[in-house]
């Protein structure tokens, strides 16, 4: 499997990969976190545009896809029942898709970002995405608390210094 940064020729597989995502979701309890049409499609391209939208592949199937950036990020700068465990500077990943037409896909993805991430990564999911929680545990994450997004709904954040 390798990483690369999407490109607008990979926006319609990419956003198949969410739709399958969001029925995975659907299936396993969490019909709540993406609903029926998250992430929208002029936000997964404006993520393509500025570089921060990444796909894992494997042997030329695109097996997920993911946000990756630098912080600050404003949904994380208050946090609740908890704390963040690094101070410094730290990378976010947000809207990881990996639905399953590779197996590790969603690992692999989330290794990557450790790997690059200087040291810090931060990461948030609905408490219904179980099987989300269940991988970040696996792979070394803490759960540092509570966050708010923008449009006010709850998360538990994460997060993971290499």
């Amino acid at each position: 499997m390798k990483i690369r940064n999407a490109g607008l020729e990979d926006l319609p597989e990419i956003l198949k990969l969410y739709e399958e995502a969001r029925a995975f979701m659907q299936e396993t309890g969490n019909a709540t976190q993406w609903g029926s049409s998250y992430p929208p499609a002029q936000l997964v391209e404006a993520d393509i545009r500025e570089g921060k939208s990444y796909v894992c592949e494997a042997d030329g199937v695109l097996a997920g896809v993911f946000y990756f950036s630098e912080g600050p990020d404003p949904d994380y700068a208050e946090i609740y029942e908890g704390s963040w465990i690094g101070t410094g500077a730290y990378h976010v990943m947000h809207r990881v898709a990996a639905p399953g037409r590779v197996k590790g896909a969603g690992s692999f993805s989330i290794r990557w970002c450790a790997e690059h991430s200087q040291g810090d990564l931060r990461i948030d999911t609905h408490r219904n995405n179980l099987p989300m929680q269940h991988v970040l545990g696996k792979l070394g994450f803490e759960t540092c608390g509570i966050i708010h997004l923008a449009d006010g709904d709850e998360r538990i954040a994460f997060e993971i210094c290499t």
